[in-house]
């Protein structure tokens, strides 16, 4: 029977949070146990500092609160969607208090000197930022109406086969819907999707239920296929007004969809699997301290800390303590756990699902090979008719990010070859030539592994030196 544990205080880590953050005022020695909490809550008001000076090579981001549940999650979230990168972190939350340091750089290997970028982290961190309301995320990742205006969100989850995607947006399209943002990953056959859809003549949410039941059942059909019995488990469509993250609420599909139990393996999942890859991740049992340790060793990326926590935290398990470093290629993350109940983890089936949930998590977002930039004025039908280009050109698209930015669309997509090999670039080259006069087109080899941090390759001539997902969407917030 497994057992539950009261919060243990380890000395190093209590000495690490007066290192990070030492008390601006001493305890007296007759401070009664019971007003403590009072107390250091004067001393330490909720709050984020974003130091440039004590580190030559990073930002130093501290964030100091009282504790609450899933705090590490939103922290890191708000760091992760401005696209930064986690080079170093000290997580210390034992107790009814908070208190974090990360390492961060941009992603050119840089310190964050953008004032209104600092100004934001502060703020959001902040004792008037979401970490205490509890209500919202950075609103360029919630897609709701800070970022794309009113919408319909629609969740999809099914198996993958090449030119799904293009199925998918043809029926958005001949139903007169304008994809104005969506997400897309794929993993052990199967997609996931998250599509922000508005009517392309009033430009609000769809609200007519006729309508959206011919969109899921259309949908549905797709999903579906011919060839498989349990159709129900296959595919799945739903749809929101409300807000959501949408990388966690794509690893939350995955999770559900119990992606991480795999089954039969394309030939990119083989790719995936290679050494260079594949996380080395073990649990250990700390009984005289009352922890389960998650040890993660593996190529380094960006989000990685995210899609770690973000797992550990769907899964009703509590970080307590945790070490991340990065060392050139290579991460190293360190978690001292326990589940909600205050159990640690005694069987050895619920350590074999951690890890392999963990995996799973890790692998979601790995694409390597070829990314497609494309920008070009939105309209109805622009996702439908390039991903039917590539599908024609024998592309598969293993991971997609659309958005729109007032009036321009921006999409990439991460693509191989049909088998799922990389891309020959005489393709490549006919692709461009065929959508090249009618939208900004970019190629981009996909390192990998992110050895060393450059400046963003040459682009052609008007070409925006970033990426395109939801994360870079900031700047019009902060504009």
């Amino acid at each position: 029977m497994a057992n539950a544990y009261w919060p243990y205080f380890d000395p190093e880590y209590e000495s690490l949070s007066l290192r990070i953050n030492p008390p601006r005022l001493y305890f007296t020695s007759y401070l009664h146990p019971s007003n403590y909490r009072i107390v250091c809550a004067l001393i330490h008001p909720n709050g984020a500092s974003v130091d440039n000076s004590s580190c030559p090579e990073c930002t130093v981001v501290k964030v100091d609160s009282v504790n609450k549940p899933g705090i590490l999650l939103e922290v890191v979230q708000v760091l992760s969607d401005l696209d930064l990168i986690i080079t170093k972190a000290y997580i210390s939350s034992d107790g009814g208090w908070f208190m974090d340091v990360f390492h961060v750089i941009d992603q050119q290997g840089k310190k964050i000197t953008d004032g209104k970028t600092i100004d934001y982290i502060e703020k959001a961190l902040g004792p008037k930022g979401h970490i205490t309301a509890g209500a919202k995320t950075w609103p360029s990742k919630q897609v709701g109406v800070h970022s794309v205006g009113d919408h319909t969100a629609i969740e999809l989850i099914g198996r993958d086969r090449p030119g799904l995607l293009s199925e998918i947006s043809a029926v958005l399209a001949n139903l007169r819907f304008n994809v104005a943002a969506a997400e897309v990953w794929t993993h052990n056959r199967r997609i996931a999707c998250v599509l922000y859809v508005n009517d392309d003549t009033t430009c609000r949410a769809v609200g007519d239920q006729t309508r959206l039941s011919l969109m899921e059942e259309q949908l549905k059909n797709i999903l579906r296929g011919c060839d498989d019995e349990d159709s129900e488990k296959v595919a799945r469509t739903s749809f929101s007004m409300g807000f959501t993250h949408v990388d966690r609420r794509l690893h939350q599909m995955f999770f559900a969809d119990r992606d991480y139990e795999g089954g039969g393996v394309t030939t990119a999942d083989q790719v995936d699997h290679t050494p260079s890859f594949k996380p080395e991740i073990t649990v250990e049992r700390l009984e005289d301290k009352g922890y389960s340790v998650v040890n993660v060793k593996c190529r380094d990326r960006a989000k990685l800390m995210f899609d770690i926590v973000c797992t550990l935290t769907d899964m009703q398990y509590v970080v307590f303590h945790a070490a991340i470093s990065s060392d050139g290629p290579h991460a190293s993350q360190e978690y001292y756990i326990r589940h909600m109940d205050g159990c640690i983890l005694d069987t050895e089936g619920e350590k074999e699902r951690v890890i392999k949930c963990l995996e799973a998590a890790i692998r979601r977002r790995v694409s390597e090979g070829l990314s497609l930039e494309l920008c070009a004025k939105d309209r109805v039908g622009l996702l439908s008719e390039v991903t039917r280009i590539l599908r024609e050109n024998g592309l598969s698209v293993t991971r997609a990010g659309v958005s729109t930015v007032g009036e321009q669309a921006v999409n990439v997509f991460y693509v191989r070859d049909a088998s799922g090999n990389p891309v020959d670039m005489k393709t490549i080259e006919a692709l461009r030539k065929e959508i090249g006069h009618t939208m900004l087109f970019n190629v981009k080899k996909v390192p990998a592994s992110r050895n060393a941090y450059k400046e963003p390759e040459a682009s052609i001539a008007g070409w925006p030196k970033t990426s395109f997902f939801f994360g870079n969407l900031f700047e019009r917030f902060l504009a």
